[in-house]
Formats: C-alpha cells, structure tokens, sequence
C-alpha cells in the first residue's frame, strides 16, 4: 500500500496510540491504551502482580475495574475474590472502580464518559469491540496483557486489515440490529472477520442510536473481528455530552474517503427477518420462521448485547397485556442500574413484571452462568451473544438465540415464534 493512500479508521487509532505514522495492516507497535478495563475476574491480575512481586503502576487512573459476573457473589470463594478486587482499588487509588451494584462493564463505563471517540481500549472481555459504538478502538485482551499494561503503560499490537459494512435501511417492523449482526455472523462466519477491523457504514447505520450501535460492534467479535467501528457523528457526541464527556477531551478519528478494505459487505436492511442463531454456535443462523415452534423452556433478556434501555422497552412492547406461556421461565436482566432505574420510572418494568418476567440485579446474569442454569434437555432462548454448549448448565440443553422482540415472542407462545405476526 502506497503511503498516498487513504487509511482507515484502525490505522488512524493506532497511529495516535503509538505515536508511529504510516502504519499498514499487519505491523506490530507498541500501543499505549488509554483504558484498562478489568471485570470481576481482575482478582487474577492482582495475583499476577504479587508474584512479580510489583506494586508500581503506570497510571492508576487508566484502570477501571467492574465487578459484574458472578455478582453479588453466589459463594465464599467469590466473595473472597471481591474482597480482594476492593481492597486492591482503595490501596492502589483506583478511581473507577464499579462494585456489583453497578452493571456490565461494557455498558456502565459507556454510561460514564470513561470510553472516548479516538481512544485505544482493552479489556478483559472479547466482546471490548463494543467501544467501537463510540469511535474507539476497543479490543479484548488476556489478565496477562492487562497486568503487563497496568506496570508498562503498553502492550504490542498487530495492525488489522479493515472490512467494510454497509447497511441499507429501513428495517421492516420487527426486525432489530441483533438480526442484521445474526444475518451478517451467519453469512461471513465465526472466523469470517478474524483480526479484522469491522467499520460499519450505511443509511441505516447512520440514524441508529448508540445502544443499537453497541449491538452491531458488541456482535462484530462473534464472526473473529479484533475491534468494530461507527464513524462518530452528531448522535455519538450528544450520548457523549449526556455521559459527561468533555468535547475537548477527545478527537473523533474517521477514515479516509479512499480507505482501502480487505472487502466490502453489504446488508439490505429492507428485505432482513427476524434471524436465529441455533445450537451450538453463533454463525449457524436461520430465519425465523425455520425453527418456528420449537418448544423453549426459558427465555433470557440479558447481556451486553441486548441488555440496554431499548432492548427491553422492545421486549416490553411485545409482552405488553399478554402473559409468559404456562411453564416457561422468562429471565430479564438491565444491563446497568441507570438502564434499571430508567425501565423502573417509566414502568417497562412493571409491564415486564405483569407479563411474568422475573427481573434480576443489573449484571452478566445468566450470560455469565449466574442464575438461569438448564437442566439436562431444556432449551433456552436469550438475546445473549453466545450459544455455546453448556454455557448455560447442562451439556445436554440447547441455547437459540435471537432479538429482544423474538425472546419476547416466544416467552408468549411457549415455542420460538416470529414478532412480526405479535406486531402486526
């Protein structure tokens, strides 16, 4: 590639977060992220750091550390893993530290103005690609590389070839940003986009909100991608100033308009349906309508994926004067305790409640294996971003996963049903 050429929004970020110019896919830098996310399992960078016998960090006010799976804890080994994250940050003096009260780690540092347009973010979680709904580079890393970074300040990073999204809308009644990521996973496929940077573009992408962005670059990394990436634009920089985010604290970072990309992919939003994901993996996607009527036991409304105000303002639209079939267990879990306190004031909750649902504390929930177990031959649907075998208990159950509209769907007929025959 000819330095004369456009580059992309990847090559841009990691040229600021490496102070090196001219980058190409495929070098290696030095980068310096801007935050260090860790969740509940931080406790196994805190041991890592005792047995370097280090207690020195780069910058304590670039770690932020959430404790949102397994929480509150569910037993004393737990608990005691916690207790040694809390002590860690009021020794240390770490600032931006979210106990089990607060929500996914993902969401509650968006919420906070703590993930910036521009900025490189890594995180203890693969699905960090999320940032991206804010025009940073987010990525997920191993506790090992977060250690590293919480002494160095650094770590070294491959630059990614770019894949380009188009999509073109508007969506039909009933279809959701988690069906153009099912849609988009099942055709590509889990190793579709591996150690790619995913820019998502288009006339649909362009009037989404930003929690329907989250959706988009949250789902990027089910097809292998290594960040995902919306050109911020006026409705980015409004969530931000509500988040609290100085607009002078950050500079937006845009491809150029002669980027150069691995390949391009488009979606046409307007003949989408509702999709599936089926037992056991992310990219085995159907339509709707071709696992119509399997029989579910539970439905799940939870995770960073499809866990946000939105979601389940959609899931309440649907459940709205009806009941959850006889026998089936309807698990919803915010995603944050704003996202609850929100749901809560303008009576989602309630609906959601009067439907059948049990609401649980804001958290990973279920998604993480806290709570929402299957015994041997249920099936679950949720709106999670995985469906691995024995993710969710039992080897021997069976996970679908879809939008927030479908789950709703089918925690009313009992089976797995289309939305669109529930809203029209």
């Amino acid at each position: 590639m000819q330095d004369n050429v456009g580059r992309t929004f990847a090559q841009k970020a990691l040229e600021r977060a490496s102070g090196e110019k001219d980058l190409q896919p495929g070098q290696i830098v030095d980068a310096f992220p801007d935050l260090y996310m860790s969740h509940t399992a931080s406790w196994r960078c805190i041991r890592t750091l005792e047995r370097m016998g280090v207690d020195e960090l780069y910058d304590v006010d670039r770690i932020a550390m959430v404790m949102d799976h397994i929480a509150p804890a569910d037993n004393a080994k737990t608990a005691g893993y916690h207790a040694l994250c809390r002590d860690f940050a009021d020794r240390m003096g770490v600032r931006n530290f979210f106990d089990v009260n607060a929500g996914i780690a993902h969401v509650v540092l968006m919420e906070r103005g703590l993930i910036k347009p521009g900025e490189l973010i890594i995180g203890t979680d693969s699905h960090s690609t999320i940032y991206g709904a804010l025009g940073a580079l987010g990525t997920g890393v191993g506790f090992s590389e977060i250690t590293a970074t919480w002494v160095t300040g650094k770590l070294w990073m491959k630059v990614p070839e770019s894949i380009k999204v188009e999509v073109d809308g508007p969506l039909p009644r009933g279809t959701y940003p988690k069906d153009v990521m099912l849609k988009l996973i099942g055709d590509l496929g889990a190793d579709g986009a591996t150690y790619c940077s995913v820019e998502f573009h288009g006339t649909y992408v362009e009037q989404m909100s930003v929690s329907e962005r989250m959706t988009l670059c949250n789902l990027a990394m089910e097809m292998g991608a290594k960040n995902a990436f919306v050109p911020p634009d006026e409705i980015t920089l409004s969530y931000l100033d509500d988040a609290g985010a100085d607009r002078a604290s950050y500079d937006v970072l845009l491809p150029d308009p002669d980027a150069q990309y691995r390949q391009v992919e488009r979606v046409a939003g307007s003949s989408l349906l509702p999709q599936v994901a089926v037992p056991h993996n992310v990219d085995n996607v159907v339509g709707v309508d071709q696992v119509a009527g399997t029989k579910v036991d539970q439905v799940f409304i939870g995770s960073c994926a499809n866990a946000k105000y939105d979601d389940l303002v959609i899931a309440a639209e649907v459940l709205a004067g009806k009941k959850v079939a006889p026998g089936v267990r309807l698990i919803v879990t915010p995603a944050s305790a704003k996202i609850m306190a929100k749901a809560a004031s303008d009576g989602i909750v309630t609906t959601l409640l009067e439907a059948g649902a049990t609401i649980t504390n804001p958290g990973c929930g279920a998604c993480a294996g806290s709570g929402g177990a299957m015994a041997d031959g249920e099936v679950t649907f949720s709106t999670a971003n995985r469906n691995f075998q024995g993710r969710m208990g039992s080897y021997q159950s069976s996970i679908y996963l879809g939008s927030p509209a479908t789950a709703a769907a089918s925690a009313i007929r009992g089976v797995i049903s289309n939305p669109q025959e529930l809203l029209a």
